[in-house]
């Protein structure tokens, strides 16, 4: 791919108005290399009203409607997230640029913009792929995309009581977990939602799945790690006769008698990655671990 000329489908966060300088940064770069750009048509406004950027990319795209050789989401794991739903099942390597504070997908910093596009264009870089759940329902569909990069939770809605969630795995019943919701999470979102309730950190690629408890009304239910080929069934009772299901934080109200099944989707999410950055140095870092906080 070296010497190639690539073209970039650009997202970013429309709520950073101070991080403009990165964004020129980014600009200047690719322009530099020749690159053909295309920009998410909100955050194309956004460039022009917020920022004062002003520029003629070779389009502007809406939805889904676009093709590239990368996408380069600016902002946090939360951007990022939003970005793989867009990309879904087109294989385009998304390049995360960390404009966030604790982000373990967002892989490239600010700083290191100009000497990490030139490794891109080189073409010496590592990729990472990263699999999806799938969900499906026997009635309303989530909105947006059916796929969660990092987890699929199923949850109480507001100050309701507790719900009930029967779960299944692959036909046989595990049990009734009597809790605040559940979450079933990918390894990438080990380190997520599912850490902040208890869940364990899983290493990206080991073909595994999560299924977390969150507040559970009963110590001895605990967070469960199953293969990821597996195929879940949840069933959910609520006093309120309906509850949350969030596919990667997108929310949706669904009743009692909703059948969710999840499984690994059939295509995975490519993340290019900084050589020089190591999966457990970025873990040991972001988690503070062996620091002295006194």
């Amino acid at each position: 791919m070296a010497n190639k000329s690539l073209s970039f489908a650009l997202f970013g966060n429309e709520f950073q108005i101070s991080k403009s300088a990165s964004v020129k940064t980014l600009l200047s770069t690719l322009m530099s290399h020749k690159a053909r750009i295309f920009i998410d048509k909100p955050y194309f406004n956004f460039l022009n009203r917020k920022l004062d950027i002003h520029l003629q990319p070779d389009g502007v795209f809406s939805g889904e409607d676009f093709s590239s050789d990368y996408a380069i989401s600016m902002g946090g794991d939360g951007t990022l997230l939003h970005v793989a739903a867009r990309i879904g099942a087109k294989n385009i390597p998304i390049i995360g640029v960390n404009m966030g504070h604790l982000g373990f997908l967002a892989d490239i910093m600010p700083t290191e913009i100009p000497s990490a596009f030139d490794d891109i264009f080189a073409g010496n870089i590592t990729t990472e792929s990263h699999s999806l759940l799938h969900i499906q329902t026997d009635g309303d569909q989530p909105a947006g995309a059916p796929f969660a990069l990092n987890d699929i939770a199923v949850l109480k809605r507001d100050n309701a009581s507790m719900i009930a969630v029967h779960i299944t795995i692959n036909g046989e019943y595990v049990g009734n977990y009597l809790a605040d919701g559940i979450i079933v999470a990918t390894p990438t979102g080990s380190t997520a939602y599912s850490l902040s309730n208890g869940g364990p950190i899983i290493v990206p690629q080991s073909s595994s799945i999560c299924i977390t408890p969150v507040a559970p009304h009963s110590l001895s239910i605990r967070p469960i790690v199953i293969r990821d080929d597996s195929r879940i069934e949840l069933k959910v009772d609520s006093r309120t006769h309906n509850f949350l299901v969030a596919v990667d934080g997108r929310s949706q109200k669904m009743t009692d008698s909703t059948l969710i099944t999840i499984t690994k989707a059939g295509h995975n999410i490519q993340i290019v990655r900084n050589p020089a950055h190591k999966y457990f140095t970025t873990l040991r870092e972001k988690m503070m671990w062996g620091a002295d906080q006194r």
